[in-house]
């Protein structure tokens, strides 16, 4: 879903370089309305879903939970497993923030975990690139190098 658009360039930022390193994780088997209420009281759009050791397993979105909306009474005492998006779209900490970017225009997605080797490190979302994109104005520093392929 989100390819490599720029494979090869080696002076252009990477994932680690501007990801949120505290990341708000939850469990597959968390209840649901308790991972909503981390999400609203935490302001975030959607959270990684992680196995006790932080290897990713999926990810819980706004939008995959706003079916409650007709179903809560049918499904209020449903665990986060069965609502969470999975494989979770991700990027490991040395990619390219280009092609994080790319990802997160090109598609319905808000925020993407990061991951070494399989284990959530981070997370980059939209706003955190908006502020990178401000930061780069503000400093005088170009943030690509090049167009893509």
């Amino acid at each position: 879903m989100c390819e490599d658009k720029y494979k090869g360039v080696d002076d252009m930022l990477e994932a680690k370089d501007i990801m949120t390193k505290s990341v708000i994780c939850i469990r597959k088997e968390t209840p649901i309305v308790e991972a909503i209420k981390l999400m609203a009281k935490n302001n975030v759009t959607g959270i990684p879903v992680v196995e006790d050791d932080m290897t990713l397993v999926g990810i819980l979105s706004e939008q995959d939970v706003l079916r409650l909306f007709h179903t809560y009474e049918d499904e209020k005492d449903r665990t986060v497993s069965e609502f969470m998006t999975q494989p979770a779209v991700h990027f490991e900490e040395n990619e390219l923030l280009l092609d994080v970017c790319y990802c997160l225009r090109d598609n319905a997605i808000r925020r993407v975990p990061v991951t070494l080797n399989g284990k959530v490190v981070g997370v980059i979302s939209r706003s955190d690139i908006l502020k990178c994109i401000l930061k780069s104005a503000e400093e005088g520093i170009p943030l690509t190098t090049g167009e893509p392929d």
